[in-house]
């Protein structure tokens, strides 16, 4: 027997639909690429979303055409995301921190047809736009003013294209399990990998967003997602803060510590979404200036693993709630969040910080597996350790047409094996061990190179660490300790053994410390272990 509810489709045109009927005059506000700071509404987002989707169907973009972003966290790129998936088109965000033959093969790949994209990169886009032989025309987020020389072929200005349209149009109604946005791993080895979303994965992780166990967002807030547009979708920001009504602040092109905090304070942003390293540029900012965060209430991070001590300074010190988030590209992205349980709220302060430094339960709808190295599963004792795998509505079922790929992404059972290392704990708490690939065999035993770095970052004198296991003739592998210092510090690295040895048990303990000035960075903000490796090939450890 089937109940009797009406049948209407999850459709992403929706989410702005309700922010500009609800929440007409909440605000939008960006620090533009141009400069100066500019603020409008949700009703004047839609608005201008229509006259967008009326300029692509007029450039011939039709149901399931490929459209593709380069852009910053702008009003302008807001409006891209509803203009372009609104029409029943793809949206393909592109992320410009990609080496030259990743982005010519996504672009290929994908068949795009269209490139909207900010002034930072149209250089960028010149040098690529012989490779990019589907796209049509070339479309820069700016006004005639600002419109740059340039040799990218069939260019036009987008303020134009939207000033040529009528903000009349009614968003067509279609099945929602049609494609609407497409992001690609930036992958270490091989290709990229095309990850399709649907509007009803969308919306269905929109909301998940917004509840209380997950980022909380609501109509009383005003979110700062410092993730970009450009890496999955600032894990859905655009969306959930359009289902909430929620006021957004958006960064531009300018993360560093001041200027994040500097909107913080005078937009009264009460929540905010980024990696670690974009939060210890804040703490150190706030540190210099003996400035605090007045109307934050919580941070949610991700992307790698946050050291307890930047859980700590940021409660201690701010008042902020801070959380830590897992996910990945393929789970669109959120899949857990280090919310405390009411029981929770009994323990003392270092003991919260300590559950929060977990990557946290799952959201509801997302089912988790740990399966162990002998292909068993894993009980939830917090101690046997094995690949986390996953299962959900917003969480792919195969790469974009890559057969090879998504046969090896899933297992038997259609579950999508992450590659992450975990333990789940009696409670329900996921916490990452290490990437397969990360973590250290040493003489039989598994080192996690993630509890080496939590460590050592509690350190005051360390900005950044890494840890990276190399070849020893007797142990098999033994871990390498990568340190940045903080400016001013002059730590040793006997200084940091020392201090690790209270911490981790004597054979977790790195057989060597090394300062660099940097530590490599993937696209995503990820430390890239693959080039560390590569750097460190032929360092021969003093134990072997």
């Amino acid at each position: 027997m089937r109940g009797l509810m009406m049948d209407r489709p999850l459709l992403i045109s929706s989410l702005i639909q309700y922010a500009a009927e609800y929440h007409g005059d909440t605000e939008i506000v960006t620090r533009t690429v141009e400069g100066p700071i500019h603020r409008y509404t949700y009703a004047d987002a839609h608005a201008r979303a229509k006259r967008l989707a009326n300029a692509l169907v007029r450039l011939g973009i039709g149901m399931s055409d490929r459209v593709a972003t380069i852009g910053w966290n702008t009003y302008r790129h807001f409006e891209l995301y509803y203009g372009i998936s609104g029409i029943g088109a793809v949206m393909h965000t592109l992320n410009p921190r990609l080496f030259p033959d990743q982005l010519r093969y996504m672009v290929n790949h994908a068949e795009d047809k269209l490139v909207f994209l900010d002034l930072t990169f149209v250089p960028l886009a010149e040098k690529m736009a012989p490779l990019w032989p589907t796209v049509k025309h070339y479309i820069v987020l700016t006004d005639r003013a600002h419109m740059p020389p340039t040799a990218l072929p069939n260019v036009l200005c987008y303020e134009e294209l939207l000033a040529a349209e009528e903000a009349a149009f009614a968003w067509p109604l279609f099945d929602e399990n049609t494609a609407s946005s497409l992001c690609y791993t930036s992958g270490t080895t091989g290709n990229p990998k095309g990850s399709m979303y649907t509007h009803r994965s969308t919306v269905l992780h929109s909301m998940a967003a917004c509840t209380a166990n997950a980022i909380g967002l609501s109509v009383e807030d005003c979110v700062l997602p410092i993730v970009p547009m450009f890496h999955v979708n600032a894990w859905g920001t655009p969306y959930s803060a359009a289902f909430a009504g929620a006021k957004q602040v958006l960064p531009g092109t300018k993360l560093d510590g001041a200027s994040i905090c500097e909107l913080i304070e005078n937009e009264g942003v009460t929540i905010g979404l980024g990696v670690p390293t974009v939060w210890l540029g804040c703490l150190q900012y706030l540190e210099q200036t003996g400035k605090k965060l007045d109307t934050m209430k919580r941070v949610l991070s991700g992307g790698s693993a946050v050291p307890i001590s930047m859980i700590k300074a940021f409660a201690e010190k701010h008042g902020v709630e801070f959380l830590q988030g897992w996910g990945m590209t393929e789970m669109s992205p959120l899949g857990t969040v280090s919310r405390l349980k009411h029981k929770h709220r009994l323990l003392d302060k270092d003991s919260q910080h300590a559950v929060r430094a977990r990557q946290g339960i799952p959201i509801c709808l997302v089912d988790c597996k740990v399966v162990s190295f002998d292909g068993k599963i894993a009980p939830h004792d917090g101690e046997t350790r094995g690949e986390l795998h996953v299962r959900g509505p917003w969480i792919v079922a195969g790469y974009y047409k890559d057969e090879p790929a998504t046969k090896a992404a899933l297992d038997s059972e259609g579950w999508f094996k992450t590659g992450d290392v975990v333990v789940i704990d009696p409670e329900g708490y996921v916490q990452i061990v290490d990437r397969s690939k990360d973590v250290i065999k040493s003489g039989g035993e598994w080192i996690s190179s993630i509890d080496v770095e939590n460590a050592v970052m509690a350190h005051p004198d360390v900005a950044e660490a890494a840890v990276i296991g190399l070849p020893h003739p007797k142990w098999d592998e033994r871990p390498l300790l990568i340190v940045v210092k903080k400016p001013g510090r002059e730590p040793q690295g006997s200084e940091l053994l020392d201090f690790l040895s209270n911490k981790l048990a004597k054979w977790q303990l790195p057989d060597e410390v090394v300062f660099v000035a940097e530590i490599p960075h993937g696209g995503t903000g990820k430390i890239l272990k693959t080039r560390l490796r590569e750097m460190f090939r032929e360092h021969r450890l003093p134990t072997a």
